[in-house]
């Protein structure tokens, strides 16, 4: 009998114990979005909904109570530099000209060619975002920086605000599990094969008291925790991002984003270049199975039918609005693992989309045709980043879903081809 007493006590505790992780964990998310917001002084959309019920609250569900999710909302950010068209913040394709045509009614010709593809003159106006040889240089040179400062300031606890010596900054991930480091850096070197320019530069390091990165901040590690030669991840900072709200067409209330000139020949510009971006990002996240963007919200309309009204997770965009595609963390690795319980929710948003870049749906065609999208993922992620070999790569299992996706997205957009090539 005391035995059973005992055990029940026991129980009771590690409940209570749980109870108070799960609010905590809600009320830590929901401050640091909220401080986000009062700090930048830029977001118009409505209040934060304060409702404890909500995805991002499900997420802090103890792992002893559901499969893991992961994945939270990164800082948005915010400082008081502000970024201009062609800084070494962001990148972009573009002259004053060029920026001035995105305002105002489309009076350049059709939005949308050959069915299903977003027409060239859209193509010439987006910003080329962080290019490849920017994100080299940027990698180069954040392999050597010694970090000098370590503060919140990146979404949750766990992860860092980097400052180094020369004054520019990271967020420091350090997963609680290896799934999160993992997907976040795969994710970024997935989206670099598909051409996709919307990811913020990103290396991995080892944290090492002995090393000359990590010198500085040597006490900083030990307070926060942090294990001797874990390998994390250090993301490029953009300053002066705000947030993202899920465009009409894209809503439960829509019918869908499809190539069908009335609907699209009403917009601005500047609607038509963020419209070009979400079908990017709608594909990417198709492949990553990362449910913790567009994914997470369509989610939430179970019980919160205005989520949609309000930011979207893990998606930013600069002054000119070019979307920025944060915290990655929930991509492939994790997706992967918790596909089954999200896998409706990912066919049922891919499928309100039918118009797609020429470029991605190129790469889409050349992954699908060749069936090689395992090796040439590996291959870019070993020559890019010196410590692949020990964070480690996609299982054969994992790999063989990614391959799949990668067919099940090519024969999606036939589908469109088929159904808008003759309009």
């Amino acid at each position: 009998m005391r035995a059973v007493t005992a055990n029940l006590f026991a129980l009771l505790f590690l409940c209570a114990l749980a109870s108070v992780f799960y609010v905590w964990s809600a009320l830590e998310d929901r401050l640091e979005r909220h401080k986000r917001r009062f700090s930048g002084s830029l977001h118009q959309g409505l209040p934060a909904d304060l409702s404890t019920k909500t995805f991002r609250a499900l997420l802090a569900v103890p792992a002893a109570q559901r499969p893991r999710l992961g994945g939270r909302l990164e800082a948005h950010n915010l400082t008081d530099q502000t970024v201009s068209a062609g800084s070494r913040d962001y990148h972009v394709n573009g002259d004053n000209k060029r920026s001035a045509r995105r305002e105002g009614p489309v009076k350049l010709g059709a939005p949308v060619e050959d069915g299903i593809f977003w027409s060239e003159w859209l193509e010439h106006l987006l910003p080329e975002g962080f290019t490849e040889e920017y994100a080299q240089a940027w990698r180069e040179g954040a392999r050597t920086h010694r970090v000098v400062k370590l503060e919140p300031g990146c979404g949750r606890i766990s992860n860092q605000l980097a400052t180094f010596a020369d004054g520019t900054k990271a967020c420091v991930r350090y997963g609680i599990n290896a799934d999160q480091v993992q997907g976040e850096t795969l994710t970024y070197y997935l989206a670099s094969l598909l051409g996709i320019t919307n990811l913020p530069p990103l290396i991995l390091s080892q944290l090492s008291g002995d090393s000359e990165q990590w010198e500085a901040v040597r006490a900083r590690i030990a307070g926060l925790q942090w294990s001797d030669g874990a390998v994390v991840s250090l993301t490029k900072w953009v300053s002066n991002l705000t947030g993202v709200v899920t465009p009409a067409p894209l809503r439960q209330d829509s019918s869908g984003l499809h190539p069908v000139l009335h609907e699209l020949q009403n917009k601005t510009t500047s609607e038509l270049l963020e419209l070009m971006q979400w079908t990017d990002l709608i594909v990417f996240d198709y492949l990553t199975a990362n449910f913790d963007r567009l994914v997470s919200n369509l989610f939430s309309l179970q019980w919160d039918s205005r989520v949609m009204e309000r930011d979207t997770n893990n998606l930013l965009k600069t002054p000119r609005g070019d979307l920025v595609f944060i915290d990655n963390e929930a991509g492939l690795v994790h997706g992967f693992r918790v596909l089954n319980m999200w896998e409706k929710y990912h066919s049922t948003v891919l499928s309100s989309v039918c118009v797609f870049r020429r470029r991605t749906t190129q790469r889409v065609a050349e992954l699908h045709k060749r069936r090689d999208s395992r090796r040439r993922l590996l291959e870019l992620y070993r020559d890019s980043e010196p410590l692949s070999l020990e964070l480690g790569f996609l299982s054969d299992e994992h790999a063989a879903v990614l391959q799949d996706r990668i067919d099940r997205l090519y024969k999606h957009i036939l589908h469109c081809k088929g159904k808008y090539s003759q309009l």
